[in-house]
């Protein structure tokens, strides 16, 4: 099986301080406006009750990412070995396909027209890092590993949520 990269993000432990979103603009110097990883407030209810949610979102490396495919220049790749899903600047001429591609709305296109987006900070997993973004997060709110690892910490993380309400309930 080929490993598969990815994000977690648990809303429960985000503290909106967007810590994650200036490591990632910082480390990658991205110019004003551009954002590959955004914090988004999702708001709910009516006064005076309301209440409001963070979810830090980014590119999601897809399976099989409808942005490779509408790309007519070839510009973006999915890397076999890890995954993650990358953009050959050369290439793009900024299209905007991928962007009406993208289920997620992630393509961004800077002063240079052509489009960029989150690589999970592909030079520092190659040196067996996290991405900035989850190495910054104070919360832990973030967290990076293959599909399967990710896939196993979110069922523990559930049944654990399951099992305080149950014991809340008693």
């Amino acid at each position: 099986m080929v490993k598969q990269y990815g994000f977690d993000f648990d809303p429960a432990r985000c503290v909106q301080c967007h810590a994650c979103e200036m490591a990632c603009k910082t480390l990658h110097s991205a110019e004003r406006g551009v954002r590959w990883r955004r914090v988004v407030g999702i708001w709910s209810g009516t006064f005076p009750a309301i209440a409001n949610r963070s979810v830090s979102f980014s590119c999601v490396h897809c399976g099989n990412p409808p942005c490779v495919a509408a790309c007519p220049q070839g510009a973006i790749r999915k890397r076999p070995e890890d995954g993650i899903v990358v953009v050959d600047q050369e290439k793009c001429f900024g299209c905007h396909l991928c962007l009406m591609a993208c289920p997620f709305g992630v393509p961004q296109f800077g002063a240079n027209g052509k489009m960029q987006k989150c690589d999970l900070c592909v030079d520092l997993v190659t040196q067996g890092k996290e991405p900035a973004c989850v190495a910054t997060c104070p919360a832990e709110a973030l967290r990076f590993g293959t599909l399967q690892e990710l896939s196993e910490e979110a069922t523990r993380r559930s049944v654990r949520r399951i099992a305080e309400k149950s014991d809340t309930a008693r």
